[in-house]
């Protein structure tokens, strides 16, 4: 099959150019216009008779269809009575700026008293190397006639071809001479370079660098930053459910969770898409830097859904903090639930997201459901649930407090350690005093 191309990716003839151009006019102004009686003056002879044939190619039919929206009439008017129109497309300035370059360079040429003696030398005695053309010095280098610049407009000239593209050295060096004479243009050059403010932010050392922390701002509104991530892998089950995606609301720690059968931003999206027309779209969304959220399908989906989204740092999960907390405790307890029943997990998903969502929560001092709809939610709770997610905390709660308690034992001892050597020291220089002075 041969690859669809757009109207803009097409050649098209003069004519179809002209009719273009009344296509898009009407386009872009299409609201200004639409329902309202206006003129189209043209210079172009064919278009007002082609229009009007019962016979036309299909690009052209297309377009005329879509003028017929349009109550409009076409006048015709010769080359010369549209030069108004044309000087759009050919404008003169290109010319000014040429005599107002040239002018500027001629002023300064006249300031310049070594080229101003050359200038003088050349009208008695011609020379093979330097010429005078339109009153200007050029100097001529390898068969090339390049233009003599004064010392006041060299530095200018120089930082104007590096700031093409804030080239290198020899990069820029040969953009001047391909115009220009400068004498000692390298040094000029390198001394150009090095005092680019530019180029000395911009240029670091090659290979890997270190990147820096930049804390996230957390904000007081519900349904304004998501977290999101990815649990699994876990066993296969009949439908062919592998993960679990784990969405998180940063303020209201309100858990959405859907069985997913793959990691890829396809699936991310088509969940997201599910749940935005519920909630609608939050502000940002923070993620780590799985294929499915570094891809270019979720970025252009963020972009489009006008959403900032936020990677964290790679091996700093501690960033995404609040779901990989919530991650752990899912987990552990899905994998207790269908502890008889492996392939069966993805039932207990709806119930663990009820449960989570309505188990009161010491850091925000009641329900998820509670802070996010204003009113507790009405359900009859799944006890196991309650009584697992509950040890679940609790073992982390333990395991937290017992490696904040060996923290402090090793620092402890590292303190005494230190002290002991510091007094040892002191009295070994005790005694070396005492030597000297008996």
């Amino acid at each position: 099959m041969s690859k669809k191309t757009s109207d803009h990716e097409r050649k098209y003839t003069s004519f179809e150019l002209e009719v273009l151009a009344v296509v898009e006019a009407l386009k872009k102004f299409r609201i200004y216009v639409l329902r309202k009686s206006f003129k189209i003056i043209t210079d172009c002879d064919a278009l007002v008779k082609t229009l009007s044939k019962k016979e036309l190619n299909p690009r052209i039919a297309r377009w005329a269809l879509y003028l017929q929206e349009f109550n409009y009439t076409i006048e015709h008017r010769t080359g010369s009575k549209m030069a108004h129109v044309d000087a759009l497309s050919r404008p003169p300035h290109c010319m000014l700026i040429q005599n107002s370059v040239h002018l500027q360079f001629l002023k300064a040429q006249q300031a310049d008293d070594q080229i101003t003696t050359i200038k003088t030398l050349l009208e008695t005695t011609p020379h093979d190397n330097y010429i005078v053309k339109n009153k200007l010095l050029y100097q001529t280098v390898n068969g090339t006639d390049l233009l003599g610049v004064p010392d006041e407009m060299q530095a200018n000239i120089i930082k104007t071809a590096h700031e093409r593209g804030h080239f290198a050295v020899q990069r820029t060096q040969d953009l001047v001479s391909k115009d220009f004479y400068i004498p000692r243009l390298k040094d000029k050059v390198e001394k150009c370079i090095q005092n680019c403010v530019t180029c000395i932010l911009t240029n670091r050392k090659r290979g890997k660098q270190d990147g820096t922390l930049n804390p996230i701002k957390e904000n007081d509104l519900p349904l304004y930053t998501f977290h999101l991530d990815h649990l699994g892998p876990l066993a296969t089950t009949s439908k062919k459910y592998k993960h679990v995606f784990a969405v998180i609301d940063a303020f209201s720690k309100f858990t959405w969770l859907y069985p997913t059968r793959s990691t890829d931003a396809v699936e991310v999206i088509n969940r997201l898409e599910n749940q935005r027309h519920v909630f609608g779209n939050p502000a940002r969304i923070i993620t780590d830097k799985r294929s499915a959220f570094a891809s270019s399908a979720f970025e252009d989906y963020c972009k489009k859904q006008n959403i900032l989204h936020i990677c964290i740092t790679t091996g700093h999960p501690r960033s995404n903090g609040q779901i990989e907390k919530q991650n752990s405790t899912i987990i552990a307890v899905l994998s207790k639930l269908s502890v008889d029943d492996p392939e069966k997990w993805y039932s207990h998903v709806p119930h663990m997201q009820e449960i989570l969502n309505s188990t009161f929560q010491r850091s925000i001092k009641m329900t998820p459901f509670e802070l996010l709809f204003g009113t507790k939610m009405k359900s009859c709770q799944d006890i196991e649930i309650v009584e697992l997610l509950n040890d679940e905390i609790t073992a982390q709660f333990q395991e937290k407090r017992d490696a904040l308690r060996h923290d402090a034992k090793k620092q402890i001892y590292k303190v005494q350690d230190e002290n002991l050597a510091a007094r040892t020291i002191s009295g070994a220089d005790k005694l070396i005093n005492i030597n000297y002075m008996t």
